[in-house]
């Protein structure tokens, strides 16, 4: 026998406000319409649902088994209809994102925790690539939002681009290293040390060489190539060696001092940092509140580098 989910809900009102009358206002319905559904119900399934006579109304034993499933189903479609409302808030589902390792680790990462502090029902799938990487996945719709460096006239057909921070290097090295104490440096100082570079496909590693030859170094020693900032940290900790950051990612570090920049002037590249993602296709509400997060993040992250930080992380 198929039964009205909403007559089980009603029963359950009935029960808990105390009678036909409460119960009606609970759901807000006239008392009569109440009465009407009941008797309507018991013709049906061929027994009382409450004692007869008995004030204030009495449930059968049916009755209480009948109206424990309302209550269930009430619970039910109140998850739901939250559910939904946090859907299409952009406060639940998911949003997969990849973008370059150096400035995943070092500055995205820690906004995607923000993030999520702020909206725990949101997932994050987070994964790495390139600029020709990020191209294919987003035709293929295998992620949402892209996150990388990219020169304006670059930016891929059927690509929307939105820069987030212009692109500017600085020299790192650990805080212990001998150079970290001088507030000034000559290019004979700096010469004999060796250096850290990234992948030799990753843009970060064009722009090793082109800073480098911008302060008049063109052959230089390689000592540790790593694709993981994480790696390089590490082996910046342990050694002399020297390399090139994005500035952002140093100051980003700069609570925990794990990196410094040193007094060098660089030439900066002519790309920016910013979000990509396939222009003809409507970002879900998840994706959308993460996308408007991240730039929001990235304005308050230029606004504290201009504030507190720009003249002590790359010209001091």
């Amino acid at each position: 026998m198929k039964i009205n989910p909403n007559h089980l809900n009603l029963l359950a009102a009935i029960i808990d406000n105390g009678g036909l009358g409460e119960g009606a206002v609970a759901l807000g319905k006239s008392q009569p319409s109440v009465s009407r559904t009941v008797s309507m119900l018991e013709a049906r399934i061929g027994a009382r649902l409450f004692e007869k006579g008995r004030k204030p109304v009495r449930p059968t034993e049916l009755c209480q088994s009948l109206a424990a499933q309302g209550r269930i189903i009430a619970q039910a479609t109140q998850t739901a209809e939250q559910t939904t409302d946090l859907y299409k808030g952009g406060r639940a589902g998911s949003a997969r994102v990849a973008g370059t390792p150096i400035f995943m680790d070092g500055v995205i990462s820690g906004m995607i925790a923000s993030f999520q502090r702020s909206f725990p029902d949101v997932s994050i799938h987070q994964t790495y690539g390139y600029l020709a990487d990020l191209r294919e996945q987003l035709i293929a719709g295998t992620i949402d939002l892209g996150i990388c460096p990219v020169r304006q006239d670059q930016v891929p057909d059927a690509l929307s681009f939105k820069p987030l921070l212009p692109g500017r290097n600085v020299l790192a090295c650990a805080p212990s290293h001998p150079l970290a104490r001088k507030s000034a440096l000559t290019l004979s100082e700096i010469a004999p040390y060796p250096w850290i570079a990234p992948p030799a496909d990753s843009p970060l590693y064009e722009d090793l060489r082109d800073a480098l030859s911008s302060i008049g170094i063109s052959d230089f020693r390689v000592s540790f190539t790593g694709g993981s900032l994480a790696s390089i940290l590490s082996v910046l900790a342990g050694s002399q060696a020297l390399t090139v950051l994005p500035y952002s990612v140093v100051f980003m570090q700069r609570h925990i001092r794990t990196v410094t920049s040193l007094p060098v002037r660089l030439e900066h590249p002519d790309r920016q940092l910013g979000l990509l993602w396939q222009s003809d296709r409507k970002h879900l509400p998840a994706i959308a509140r993460f996308r408007k997060y991240i730039e929001s993040e990235f304005d308050e992250l230029s606004q504290q580098i201009n504030v507190r930080g720009r003249d002590s992380i790359w010209r001091r």
